[in-house]
């Protein structure tokens, strides 16, 4: 990945106000740098690494504070580039109630109903989408699972329960962070 994609992406969240706008656990910038520094560990690849550092521009149906609105949506793909940005979209446009429950049937098959909360519109996205929402959706998670002691007491089983789902679709080191942080013991 190049340094310059992460500066500008860096200088384009500051100056929306990510570096002063609160998040669990400390600032929203510090939250998103290490969402992106655990894709890193992952060996995720660049794109998916930006739109870590980005996935919270448009809001997230978890966190609803948009830091850009969707009419520029182009502003975000100059600082990092059309493919992350379709992540970074992807992520934000999740509607968690509608789209949770069908993550994942029996089995190893994976069935995926994905609802944009943005269109209302329900469809079953490509692999490598789902592929990286899994990833991203886990070291999104894991990250406040490890900042905030009772955010993981509260949610580990039920995040647990959603990444055992997503298994067939997250990497090896993902599912094996997942399986460290969810199941620790304090």
């Amino acid at each position: 990945m190049q340094i310059t994609s992460i500066a500008q992406a860096e200088v384009l969240l500051r100056r929306l106000g990510a570096d002063t706008a609160p998040h669990p656990g400390g600032m929203l910038l510090a939250h998103l740098d290490r969402v992106r520094a655990r894709l890193a560990l992952w060996r995720a690849r660049p794109a998916l690494q930006l739109a870590g550092l980005c996935h919270a521009a448009y809001g997230t149906d978890g966190f609803p504070a948009a830091l850009l609105p969707l009419d520029r949506r182009a502003e975000l793909a100059t600082a990092i580039g059309p493919d992350a940005e379709a992540i970074v979209y992807f992520y934000a446009s999740c509607d968690r109630k509608a789209t949770y429950p069908c993550l994942a049937g029996p089995g190893s098959a994976m069935v995926f109903s994905f609802r944009d909360r943005f269109t209302g519109r329900t469809y079953v996205p490509d692999l490598r989408l789902r592929q990286d929402f899994a990833e991203l959706t886990a070291a999104n998670e894991l990250d406040l699972a490890r900042r905030d002691r009772s955010f993981r007491d509260r949610w580990a089983p039920d995040l647990l329960a959603l990444f055992t789902r997503l298994r067939p679709l997250l990497s090896a080191p993902a599912w094996l962070d997942c399986l460290a942080v969810l199941q620790s013991r304090p």
